[in-house]
């Protein structure tokens, strides 16, 4: 039909403010009158004033524009259209000779395509057509435009006429609605710039870059394009949709983009790609680019996991119960549940998986993909003509909630003016009638959404939807993330969403990343459990799985054991939330998890599950000295990790952790200490006669040991005078101490399989200035003759932990009793104990309530008093005990103290490789930390602690008072 637009206009609904309205009619009513075109103003204004009442942005183009508004009424619609595409491709210039007339033809295109959708002339396939075609037209203006601009300025050599386009080898894709001819009322528009490197560069004067050249080509077309200027602007240009954006320039080589979607493109980029068509600059190499993309784009054949993956594009998406949340009010059209992307994945997905076998399904449009999936027998008449009919009316909302303020926006307004102006653009005069046609029609969606693949396992949460497709956050899944406690949704979502598109090892092949989409809603919804509602509990717990993931060097087999295995992978995140130096153990060293599958990782510690015989079994079997080493640090390692998740998940008291961290460190000493001794014999030959002990002091001296603890050992030996090694001819003394230096080195070097401990040597005899290794009658000589009280102190925790002959174990034993025992005539312990106390509190004051070693009342207070009376009774008979508990038997408060400061520090010490301040970390770690000491709350082990430190420093005080005069 031709006739003009006045002549087929009708009235979209009612006019919800005459005021408005007759206010924008009083401002045409003079032009019209002088123009001579009142009666026409007259005959259209029915249809008109409904606009005029509900649009502010379409009322403001009329009273600003009458003359614009009377050509678009005395015209026919399709031809005032033609003229304007014509007009747009009839410009000439640079950019700024473009600039306003882009701008006015875009808004008399806007104006024209407003009145024509509202007053029943055009269907929704001719407004997406106009809005498209003029898309296209104006966008290869400004490319041609910047383009005169480059060639005026002599950096461009091609002919403006060029039939490869402005710049041969440039071209333009548009993608999304753009590409599918289905662009909304106030959408911007997605182009993807590309180039082919041979033709580009022909076309550039010498010494011009073509990378840089293009950047800013790009970057002037874009502005050109969105500007805002007095006139308004043109579209919104959106360049996101190229090969990772985050990393890559505004216009991709082709040989880059070919490489990356073969390599790294994802499923949804696979989607977006069913949509795109040359549209600008060189088209013949667009074409060819897009048929180069096919096999990625449509394959031919999909194996079940890669089925599985493009399922994802649709599982992501969380599909309540029928009407649950779904709302007019704030509903998001596009992108909200039961809205126009759900109707897409609906058409895309199965286009994707079925399209490779069956090109009739590749249509760019959807409701043409609709039609085909129906006529191929894959989708039934019933749901085309569902979703079809939902899909035109949630489109006809869309574009009239943009029209209000010519805003890129999808939500229905809250505010119920601002709807109801909406539903009057929609015909609508009741607006409870209107919110439940609106809610009626999102609920028809969503339901018919969740009927696809709908026995495939869901990738939303119970907390929501959680989409990562894409190059810009979802809405709903940043609200399903704030539900879910995190802070900062939006970092979360770009970390996931950097995970997708494979920066990280893990993800880095189509098979890893096929497992992430499974496992990233199972992360988040086991991360929103732990952390409760705590917000910072959840961002630390996230960012500390970051660290472990991030550092895998490979995923598949990580991410699918904890797809196979559900309570380990629960496991392991609760650790992790509370532990970053466990995150960071697996994080270098994911082989610990096989250890998770180990029936010995959850028996309860100091069973004895075989773990120490294997350990001293592949030691002595090893090809040599590294392989020990590493053989020693690989179950080492999996029994630290063992002790340090029964630790923070209370499968054990903290007081069985330190006793099983000290076996652990017994065992490795056992292990190591003959294969240091082997080394030490290969390279000088055997000492005949010789023999050796280690003796730990300190923590694993009194069986005392947190994770993190370093090893106090000296080593002793006895020799025959004469004796010398049968190679090298090394005396006793060299030959002990190369093995003590070999032994040092075992326990302490890091090796491709990690380290073990850090080896202190300085409580030895003599330690500053003396031998690493002594013989053990040079040691009675120290102790008798040299040592200082805290060197006697510090002997109350020795013990042997290995040596090669069982006899001289015995002898060292003794002789360390003896030197405990022997008086010390003049010598008052209790006053040298508290002077060394003194000194330590000002050379290393505590630092602060949480510093459970040093602070007064703290764990130093309680050892000095136990060593101090050790030593000052075993001269008389008194007990002798490596253990701070055990010499504090009849003093309750100090070892009340001591026992609840040394449960937290073994949960601490599991959890974190620093000293943080737990009243700094989640709720959910405090609690921990509360269970482990006894205690129901945070709160009340504070208090308990400040109690138990206030009463062991009274008896500190009155054990090892201070003498006058020090």
């Amino acid at each position: 039909m031709t006739a003009p637009l006045v002549e087929r206009l009708v009235a979209c609904g009612p006019v919800i403010d005459p005021e408005a309205a007759n206010r924008v009619r009083a401002r045409i009513e003079e032009t019209a009158g002088e123009g001579g075109w009142s009666a026409l103003l007259d005959r259209a204004w029915p249809a008109l004033a409904p606009v005029a009442a509900a649009a502010p942005y379409l009322a403001g183009l009329m009273g600003r524009r009458p003359r614009m508004l009377r050509r678009i009424l005395e015209s026919d619609p399709d031809a005032r259209l033609q003229d304007l595409l014509a007009g747009t491709a009839g410009l000439t210039g640079g950019a700024e000779a473009r600039r306003q007339p882009l701008r006015r033809l875009k808004a008399e295109l806007h104006l024209l395509t407003a009145l024509s959708d509202l007053g029943g002339v055009w269907d929704l396939d001719q407004v997406t057509a106009a809005l498209s075609r003029f898309a296209d037209a104006s966008a290869a203006a400004a490319l041609a435009a910047v383009a005169e601009d480059q060639r005026a300025r002599g950096k461009l050599i091609s002919a403006s006429d060029d039939p490869r386009g402005p710049v041969p080898g440039l071209f333009g894709l548009a993608m999304g609605k753009h590409g599918a001819d289905e662009l909304n009322y106030s959408s911007d528009i997605d182009v993807s710039l590309f180039w082919e490197p041979e033709a580009v560069t022909g076309a550039l004067a010498e010494g011009v870059e073509p990378q840089r050249f293009l950047d800013r080509l790009t970057q002037a077309f874009a502005q050109l394009m969105q500007e805002r200027t007095g006139d308004g602007y043109v579209f919104r240009v959106d360049l996101r949709l190229r090969p990772d954006p985050s990393s890559t320039p505004p216009a991709v080589a082709v040989p880059f983009a070919l490489t990356y979607y073969e390599g790294v493109g994802q499923n949804w980029e696979r989607a977006a790609f069913i949509k795109a068509r040359p549209v600008i600059g060189d088209l013949a190499a667009g074409h060819d680019f897009l048929k180069a993309l096919t096999p990625f784009v449509w394959r031919r054949s999909l194996d079940y996991q890669a089925i599985l993956d493009v399922h994802s594009i649709k599982r992501q998406i969380h599909v309540h119960k029928t009407g649950e949340g779904l709302s007019a009010p704030g509903a998001n059209l596009k992108l909200g549940r039961g809205g126009i992307r759900e109707i897409e994945f609906h058409a895309q997905t199965q286009q994707l998986i079925l399209g490779g076998r069956d090109p009739g399904l590749r249509s760019r449009r959807t409701l043409d993909a609709l039609a085909a999936l129906h006529e191929a027998g894959h989708v039934s008449e019933e749901v085309r003509a569902e979703l079809s009919d939902a899909y035109v009316r949630l489109r006809g909302l869309e574009h009239r909630v943009q029209m209000l303020e010519d805003e890129q926006t999808h939500d229905m307004p809250v505010d119920p003016a601002h709807r109801r102006a909406v539903a009057a653009l929609s015909g609508e005069d009741d607006l409870a009638r209107f919110d439940a046609g609106v809610e009626a029609l999102l609920v028809g969606v969503n339901r018919r959404y969740g009927e696809l693949f709908e026995d495939e396992e869901a990738l939303s949460s119970p907390y929501g939807s959680l989409v990562f497709t894409g190059v810009e956050n979802d809405p709903e899944t940043l609200l399903t993330l704030a539900r879910m406690g995190f802070s900062d949704p939006a970092t979360v979502a770009d970390t996931i969403r950097s995970w997708h598109h494979g920066r990280i090892p893990a993800t880095r092949s189509a098979r890893g990343r096929e497992l992430f989409t499974r496992l990233a809603p199972r992360l988040l919804t086991t991360l929103a459990g732990l952390a409760q509602g705590d917000g910072a509990a959840a961002d630390a717990a996230f960012r500390r799985f970051a660290v472990f993931f991030s550092g895998l060097s490979a995923g598949v087999q990580v991410q699918a054991l904890f797809l196979a295995q559900p309570p380990l992978f629960a496991l392991v995140v609760g650790v992790m939330a509370f532990a970053p130096r466990l995150a960071r153990m697996l994080g270098r060293h994911p082989a610990a998890l096989d250890s998770m599958l180990d029936a010995r990782f959850h028996t309860r510690l100091g069973v004895n599950t075989g773990l120490f015989d294997q350990m001293a079994e592949e030691a002595a079997g090893a090809a040599d000295f590294e392989d020990a080493l590493n053989a020693v640090r690989r179950l080492h390692r999996d029994q630290t990790f063992r002790i340090g998740v029964q630790t923070l998940t209370g499968r054990v008291r903290p007081r069985e952790t330190g006793r099983a961290l000290t076996a652990l460190a017994d065992a490795v000493v056992t292990a190591l200490a003959p294969v240091a001794l082997a080394e030490t014999a290969r390279q000088g030959g055997d000492l005949a006669g010789g023999v050796t002990a280690v003796i730990a002091l300190g923590k694993v001296g009194s069986r005392e040991m947190t994770a993190g603890s370093d090893l106090d050992l000296m080593t002793v030996y006895d020799a025959p005078p004469d004796a010398a090694s049968a190679e090298k001819g090394w005396a006793p003394g060299v030959f002990y101490a190369r093995f003590t230096q070999r032994l040092i080195a075992a326990l302490s070097a890091h090796t491709a399989e990690g380290g073990l401990y850090e080896v202190d040597m300085r409580l030895r005899p003599g330690a500053a200035k003396g031998p690493v290794s002594l013989r053990l009658t040079a040691v009675e000589d120290y102790y008798a003759t040299e040592a200082d009280t805290w060197e006697f102190m510090a002997l109350t925790r020795a013990r042997v932990v290995w040596a090669d002959d069982p006899a001289f174990a015995a002898r060292v034993t003794a002789a360390l009793e003896a030197i405990l025992r022997r008086p010390r005539p003049g010598v008052d312990v209790p006053a040298d104990a508290r002077r060394m106390r003194d000194l330590m509190a000002r050379e290393r004051p505590g630092q602060g309530d949480w510093d459970l070693k040093l602070a007064p009342g703290g764990q130093v207070d309680a050892e000095f008093v136990a060593q101090a009376r050790q030593l000052a009774g075993a001269p008389t008979g008194g007990p002798l005990t490596v253990s701070t508990l055990s010499a504090l038997q009849d003093e309750s408060a100090l070892a009340e103290a001591w026992r609840l400061q040394q449960a937290l520090n073994q949960v601490l010490a599991a959890a974190f490789d620093d000293k943080p301040d737990p009243r700094d970390e989640p709720k959910g770690f405090q609690a921990r930390l509360a269970e482990a000491a006894g205690f129901a709350d945070f709160a009340a082990l504070e208090t308990a602690l400040a109690a138990a430190r206030k009463a062991a420093r009274a008896r500190f005080e009155a054990l090892l008072p201070r003498r006058d005069g020090d």
